[in-house]
């Protein structure tokens, strides 16, 4: 995700904070000291919030490792403002599996409230009116807020937890793509709801209404793939691939791929090493990046990114435009599987006219 940055590595999944995470704790900050506690009121609601986030960063460890249970890899995690995010390869393609993928999260927020309660001994009493914004009473703050996750979490408001579990027993009486669409019309549903309930009442919480907002997006983004996965079933990469492009010469300069550019319609240019195997590709815009940066004389290979991802013509395109959504390269190459050579181009651009191809020849 754009402007975040690395910060550790746990079990081959990185973990990431988006830079607008530390507004939120310069905002959390200067209402500590507004308290009344000054500079000793600001550390402890830094150090609160810190806390706070340390369980949702355990909360999608819990996701993490029950993904990988079914063999499904998490290349990060992004710490965000509103939550935290986990980057799935893939989603768990059978109802149980999503389920316990689902729950494992908000019981990793069950298990952390009842340490607390077991080993510290502290009791709770939660109500509407129950301010975090108190001072002291940590580790009884901290426990409100994992079981104050576990409510919020499983709401019913697909993506979020509580809407993939519904998602899951959907699916195991409708087929997977109906149960999609049924669990994404509920979560923008609830999104809509609380928003325009916000906005009605004038009591408008601005992390409350960006919640809202994602929910709705990320619900229509999620059942769109799956309607994606549905149209391309039986396709294969052979099917959607660009088989008309030039390729550069491992020698190329930035100008040459320039002629190109301006010659055709090509902006993804696969770049060649000595030997005439792909070695990297260069986009349109590292082109004109690199063009600003070093001049039309520098080599191409230079600027080039690196794309550790090929496949092979005839893997079935539903995987293979899963592959391209969870890779930074604009365009996958498509080798032969027996020479190793370059036979095409994937990119989302080219199935998505592909779809638009069959989609008119079914209306006709």
């Amino acid at each position: 995700m754009k402007w975040s940055f690395k910060i550790a590595t746990v079990a081959g999944t990185e973990v990431r904070i988006h830079i607008t995470f530390f507004i939120l704790l310069a905002f959390v900050a200067l209402q500590g000291m507004a308290g009344g506690q000054g500079w000793q009121g600001a550390v402890d609601a830094v150090l609160f919030v810190s806390a706070a986030f340390v369980c949702v960063l355990l909360h999608e460890f819990g996701h993490v490792f029950a993904a990988r249970a079914y063999g499904i890899r998490t290349p990060d995690i992004t710490l965000l403002p509103i939550g935290g995010m986990a980057r799935l390869e893939r989603m768990p393609r059978t109802p149980q599996h999503e389920l316990v993928v689902a729950v494992c999260g908000p019981l990793v927020n069950v298990v952390i409230a009842a340490t607390i309660y077991l080993l510290l001994g502290v009791g709770l009493v939660m109500n509407p009116e129950y301010h975090f914004e108190q001072s002291g009473r940590f580790w009884e703050k901290l426990m409100a807020w994992n079981l104050l996750m576990v409510a919020f979490n499983m709401i019913p408001a697909f993506p979020m937890d509580g809407g993939r579990v519904l998602r899951a027993f959907l699916a195991m009486i409708l087929d997977y793509g109906r149960a999609t669409r049924w669990a994404a019309t509920v979560g923008q549903g609830i999104a809509l709801v609380t928003a325009l309930w916000m906005l009605l009442s004038g009591n408008v919480s601005p992390v409350l209404l960006l919640i809202a907002f994602f929910i709705f997006m990320a619900a229509g983004q999620e059942a769109a793939a799956v309607t994606q996965r549905e149209e391309t079933q039986g396709l294969t990469v052979r099917d959607a691939m660009l088989t008309d492009f030039r390729p550069l010469p491992a020698n190329a300069i930035l100008r040459d791929a320039v002629d190109l550019l301006l010659a055709g319609t090509q902006q993804d240019f696969p770049v060649m090493d000595e030997n005439g195997d792909f070695s990297g590709m260069l986009n349109r815009h590292q082109l004109i990046s690199a063009l600003s940066e070093h001049g039309a004389s520098h080599p191409a290979r230079a600027v080039m990114e690196v794309c550790d991802i090929e496949i092979p013509a005839h893997l079935g395109l539903s995987e293979a435009l899963e592959t391209l959504s969870a890779t930074s390269c604009h365009a996958l190459p498509v080798v032969d599987s027996v020479t190793g050579r370059l036979v095409g181009l994937l990119t989302a651009e080219n199935a998505g006219e592909l779809m638009l191809v069959k989609a008119a020849l079914r209306r006709a």
